[in-house]
């Protein structure tokens, strides 16, 4: 016999477990909304990329004091949006990011676009940030789909530990979920993801305190061991992000002074990774070297 279709009812119990569950974060608060608009929201999401929520708030207050709105961003150089993404990870994030606001500024008059084509469209944005921006910042009704929000699907819905490989098919499956009303839709997709970064977590769920626990498939099951396809990230220690880190802190603690190639982590213990990592930041355009030496971007 065939699973019976997904259906709102599912998560329903989402919406009375988070307006009391939710954690008091800056990008939920309406003072934030007002101050901001989409163009926190948009910060918001470039930075939660693959980086802690404890992390990233202070670079946030840090950022949009200094540029509250795109058109403040687009003005800035490439060097001041490296130096001020600090320490957060995956600096290509800070151009596009830069890029971004720049288009905003010349295609759409400073204003974040609410069409999710239209945000598409812009550097570094890709499925989930566009529809997170359309649905929290603007309210729209959308699927927004991040790896928590897989994560609960698979074991609430679909019965697995794990969530495959990500594909349109959770975008799918997620908006089949949705209530019809967009607000209702918004929660509802704040919940699964709040769900599946404090409950439903990838290796110790705490199943006794899970408001889907009635309805969850895996859990129905007896929790099987179901596998997990997804890909493992490479250790940070000895590789390669590890040496450009450490070539980028060494230019933003110089900048906007450039530093002699030969002080160039001389030290480092693969004289060719270090060399890898120099070429990597100035072919992402993370970095410059000219007659002086290396520096950030000018």
């Amino acid at each position: 016999m065939a699973a019976p279709a997904p259906s709102p009812a599912t998560m329903t119990p989402l919406l009375g477990w988070y307006a009391s569950a939710a954690r008091d974060l800056p990008w939920r608060r309406p003072d934030f909304h007002a101050a901001f608009g989409a163009w926190g929201v948009l910060v918001s999401e470039f930075m939660l990329q693959q980086t802690p929520v404890t992390r990233v708030i202070p670079h946030l207050d840090a950022w949009l004091a200094r540029w509250p709105t795109p058109l403040a961003m687009a003005a800035a150089s490439t060097a001041d949006v490296v130096q001020q993404w600090a320490n957060l990870g995956y600096p290509r994030r800070a151009l596009w990011l830069h890029r971004a606001a720049v288009e905003v500024v010349e295609r759409h008059g400073g204003v974040v676009p609410r069409d999710v084509d239209a945000l598409l469209a812009l550097s570094g944005i890709g499925d989930y940030t566009a529809r997170a921006v359309a649905v929290f910042a603007y309210g729209d009704r959308h699927p927004v789909v991040d790896t928590n929000t897989r994560r609960v699907l698979a074991r609430a819905v679909e019965g697995r530990a794990q969530p495959g490989s990500p594909s349109r098919r959770d975008l799918a499956l997620m908006a089949a979920l949705l209530p019809a009303d967009p607000a209702e839709a918004a929660v509802l997709n704040a919940a699964a993801m709040e769900l599946g970064a404090t409950i439903c977590t990838s290796r110790a769920p705490r199943c006794e305190r899970c408001p889907l626990a009635d309805g969850c498939a895996w859990l129905a099951a007896g929790r099987p061991d179901t596998g997990d396809e997804r890909r493992r990230q490479a250790a940070y220690e000895g590789s390669d992000r590890q040496a450009r880190g450490a070539v980028l802190r060494l230019l933003r603690a110089a900048a906007p002074a450039a530093v002699p190639l030969t002080a160039v982590l001389p030290d480092w213990p693969d004289v060719r990774q270090r060399d890898r990592a120099i070429d990597s930041l100035i072919a992402d355009g993370l970095a410059e070297a000219d007659g002086e030496g290396l520096s950030l971007p000018r």
